[in-house]
């Protein structure tokens, strides 16, 4: 998209996010939107956790009123850096003032969320660390980093203008346009699928988000302003607050549109490191170790997709992470009705052979289950064990049927397992 804007000029940038924006709006009134939701948890638990880790990362630098690296892969490897800064003042630096105040800012988020009164439920933690940090910073006149608005917000306003109509006719217009709606709709939405992870509240209804988005991008892009989305760490500050519905998120802007818009006085009094310290502490959350190690202990493939979903957006970026995941996630399913397991063992003490399958029994498999039954001779008896299956088709029912009928030793049939997962869908010869 800067690259767009740097060739086309910078009120190119409103009629991209205008065009994005009406993408978004049709998008939402055909109801696309709903099939966002088909994300695999473990690929949304490795997004928020990717997220986290970033944000861990590059605030970890704020912190210390130092500048975050140019990626995520070099915001983790220098947090040792900023350790350093932030311990041993070098050529009389204040690194180690911002992360004094940066540190009294996580430990008052963290004690008071637990001995916090209950009278006083209603006072976020940070809202409170950042009031402490922000009197003690200015009591003491700390020359520390402090948040810079600039005096007059509406002054930047950039309202596209039509001209000649040329840059409509750029196949390079369409292209941006159409990537901006999809990429900006694909991390709203998926964002909106972890939120709803982490509360018991309304869950989204994904077609009047993504037309509310669509709108609100059509407002920004009449201003010439820079395009919206929504994004965890907003969203999970809410969550972590106690909001409970969607006011919360409209109380949100209002909010923002208050203090920056009216009262920019008021925000520059804040010092950087204590609001990059919430980030820190958001990101640390948002990682969840302990959350880690159930799912771990739970099921082994499913931490592979987390894991290698958080490194992919730790590496390259959210969306491309979310791909590589979701891809693995199919691959995974995939796998899952291509295993088949034959096992054949003899119980001492018996008479017979047990005959187990384990995963999907699919018309795939048939030759190798015929050859397994054909290599049973046919006087003997044969326990079938069929409950381990997760899956099985018709075309599987059928050979077994066939089998049964056209040899002379006993076969018993032990799939009542199966056939009470699978219902009356699934209709089991006699």
């Amino acid at each position: 998209v800067w690259q767009f804007v740097e060739k086309y000029g910078l009120p190119s940038l409103g009629w991209v996010v205008l065009g994005a924006g009406a993408i978004q709006v049709a998008s939402g009134l055909l109801k696309l939107g709903r099939w966002f939701r088909a994300v695999s948890p473990s690929v949304v638990q490795g997004m928020l956790a990717g997220i986290g880790v970033l944000i861990f990362a590059s605030q970890f630098h704020v912190m210390v009123d130092d500048s975050p690296r140019g990626s995520g892969v070099l915001n983790l490897i220098t947090i040792p850096q900023a350790i350093k800064k932030g311990v041993l003042p070098v050529d009389g630096s204040v690194h180690h003032l911002a992360a004094i105040v940066g540190i009294l800012s996580i430990g008052s988020i963290v004690l008071w969320e637990r001995f916090r009164p209950k009278l006083l439920k209603v006072v976020p933690a940070p809202l409170l660390a950042v009031i402490i940090v922000t009197a003690l910073a200015g009591i003491l006149k700390l020359p520390i980093k402090y948040v810079a608005i600039p005096d007059n917000l509406f002054s930047g306003l950039n309202t596209p203008v039509l001209g000649d109509g040329s840059l409509f006719a750029t196949p390079a217009f369409w292209g941006t346009v159409i990537g901006f709606a999809l990429i900006a709709s694909a991390e709203t939405l998926l964002c909106a699928t972890a939120v709803d992870r982490m509360h018991t509240g309304t869950r989204t209804n994904y077609d009047k988000e993504l037309l509310a988005q669509g709108l609100g991008n059509l407002c920004c892009g009449f201003a010439g302003a820079l395009p919206i989305t929504g994004v965890i760490v907003r969203s999970s500050a809410n969550v972590e607050a106690g909001a409970k519905t969607r006011l919360s998120a409209f109380c949100h802007g209002i909010w923002l549109l208050l203090f920056v818009g009216f009262l920019p006085f008021v925000l520059q009094w804040i010092p950087t490191s204590a609001l990059a310290a919430i980030l820190v502490y958001t990101g640390y959350k948002l990682v969840n170790p302990l959350g880690i190690m159930k799912l771990w202990a739970k099921e082994r493939s499913e931490f592979a997709v987390y894991a290698v979903t958080v490194v992919a957006i730790v590496v390259t970026d959210l969306l491309t992470g979310v791909l590589v995941g979701f891809g693995l996630a199919l691959a995974k399913l995939l796998y899952s009705f291509l295993y088949l397991e034959i096992r054949v063992s003899e119980p001492q003490g018996e008479e017979g052979v047990d005959l187990t399958l384990i995963g999907a029994a699919t018309f795939i498999h048939l030759p190798k289950i015929a050859s397994e039954l054909e290599s049973l001779k046919d006087d003997r008896k044969v326990r079938l064990h069929l409950g381990s299956l997760a899956y099985v088709d018709h075309a599987i029912l059928e050979l077994f049927d066939e089998w049964r009928q056209r040899r002379s030793g006993v076969t018993e049939l032990a799939w009542d397992d199966l056939q009470a997962r699978a219902g009356k869908r699934l209709v089991l010869p006699e």
